[in-house]
């Protein structure tokens, strides 16, 4: 009787054991291709969106400011962005990333709501449906770059930094859907 009960538990620990590796190599739901043009950056992802039709250079620094404050897309289409930070400090000090929102989205909420997300990239995991793509945090010197749909809905999208505090300094622009 004791042997069946240990093998039961044994069976149950290894089958437990088995899903949690086997769940990280699942798809992850995320809208977007992150983590550059590496094979293992869901690249084949990015192929299902269509063929890239326009490159956006987005560049952040110590100062909290990204290079360009707006950028227009054609509407459906397929857009990459590229962000580095030109910063030399570290990634828990003064990281940045790249959060286009969906429209309507309270950007405040949304911040306030990423503070409590440190592991997660600071995008708040109830709020993923407001997120149309994101890159990775990024640390001073690193690079990162998402392959999008672009929303079919013209109009005004924002895109934010969502580490704590940048956003509020006025870490944000403007995609302009057309």
């Amino acid at each position: 009787m004791k042997n069946t009960a240990i093998q039961s538990t044994i069976s149950i620990f290894i089958l437990s054991c088995a899903a949690l590796v086997f769940a990280g190599c699942g798809p992850s739901g995320d809208k977007s291709s992150s983590g550059g043009d590496s094979p293992s950056s869901g690249a084949s992802a990015a192929a299902d969106l269509g063929e890239v039709t326009q490159t956006i250079e987005l560049t952040a620094n110590d100062q909290m400011k990204f290079n360009l404050e707006r950028f227009m897309v054609k509407a459906g289409s397929t857009v990459k962005i590229h962000l580095k930070n030109e910063g030399s400090m570290p990634k828990m000090s003064m990281g940045h990333n790249v959060v286009v929102l969906q429209q309507g989205t309270d950007e405040k909420a949304f911040v306030e709501a990423a503070i409590q997300a440190p592991t997660n990239d600071y995008i708040p995991p109830a709020q993923t449906d407001a997120v149309i793509a994101h890159t990775k945090m990024l640390g001073g010197g690193e690079e990162d770059s998402i392959v999008f749909k672009v929303p079919s809905k013209k109009g005004n999208y924002t895109f934010i930094c969502s580490f704590p505090g940048h956003f509020q300094v006025g870490m944000k622009g403007t995609m302009i859907v057309k």
